[in-house]
This record gives C-alpha cells, structure tokens and sequence, in this order.
C-alpha cells in the first residue's frame, strides 16, 4: 500500500497559527527519531541501538512486541523510518518530506509504502482505509506534539 498526506505547519495568512521555522521543525522530527515514546501511544521504550551521522538504528518496545527500525535523514530535508517485514510487522517505510513552496510557509509530506494488501486475497487489503485514517491521525498528532515540546511542555 502506498499513501502520502500534507499537513500545513505555517500559514503566514493565519495569526491564530504560531509560525514555525525549518529549524524548529526539524529539531522536533529529530526528537521524533530520538525518543519516539513522545509520539507512538503504546510505545515503551525507544532504544537507540546504533547512531551514526545521518542515521539511527532503533529498537521499540511495544509490551511484549519489539520492533527495530533504521532512521536515515538529510538534515531539514526528509526523514526516513524504514522496518523490515516480519511474522509480527508487515513492514514498510514513512518518509517525511520538509517542503517550502513559499518564504515561512511550511508543510511536512507524509510518504507511507508498507507490504499491506499486497497480497493478492491478502485480509490486509480490508483494512486499508483503516490504517490510512490511522496514519493521518497519527501524523496530526506528531506535530501537535511537536509544537508543544517547542513551547516547552514536557507533558502530552
């Protein structure tokens, strides 16, 4: 399945919107990477397995369920969460995208691919829509708490 969303950060037009810039966009999807606890509900723990200058190797513990992801990125570019596909995840990768159309008016893409439905018959493609609504949502949430831990609130 593949799926991708836009989601407006700036609006120069809209006072009511605080404005944000790529640099505090950017640390908030680096704290994303980093401790992901902030924006996964159900999400235990985030262990970094392996850091390099542009990429983390990651473990999450969801209960019992642990998955291990790779986090690669063009710094206040795009970020790249990517899972293999196994018995217990039917893997994928999100891809954010940074884009600027115009001076301070900033929107993040929200690229999915996962192995979903790609089965011919495969019970997956029924929840489609599902997971889409589930990704959206999800994104939504990502940069409300983003734009709360720039406003210095610890609690979500």
């Amino acid at each position: 399945m593949k799926f991708e969303h836009l989601i407006e950060i700036n609006d120069p037009r809209n006072p009511l919107i605080p404005l944000m810039t790529r640099a505090e966009l950017w640390r908030g999807l680096m704290f994303r990477a980093e401790d992901a606890t902030h924006f996964l509900p159900g999400l235990d723990a985030c262990i970094i397995l392996e850091r390099g200058d542009d990429r983390l190797r990651r473990r999450l513990d969801f209960g019992q369920a642990a998955i291990e992801d790779t986090v690669t990125w063009r710094h206040e570019e795009w970020m790249r969460f990517a899972v293999a596909r196994t018995d217990a995840h039917a893997g994928g990768t999100l891809t954010i995208t940074v884009e600027e159309p115009a001076e301070k008016h900033l929107f993040l893409r929200f690229a999915y691919e996962t192995t979903l439905g790609e089965t011919p018959g495969d019970e997956d493609a029924a929840y489609a829509e599902y997971v889409k609504s589930a990704y959206r949502e999800s994104d939504i949430e990502t940069v409300r708490v983003i734009r709360s831990l720039l406003a210095g609130n610890t609690r979500h």
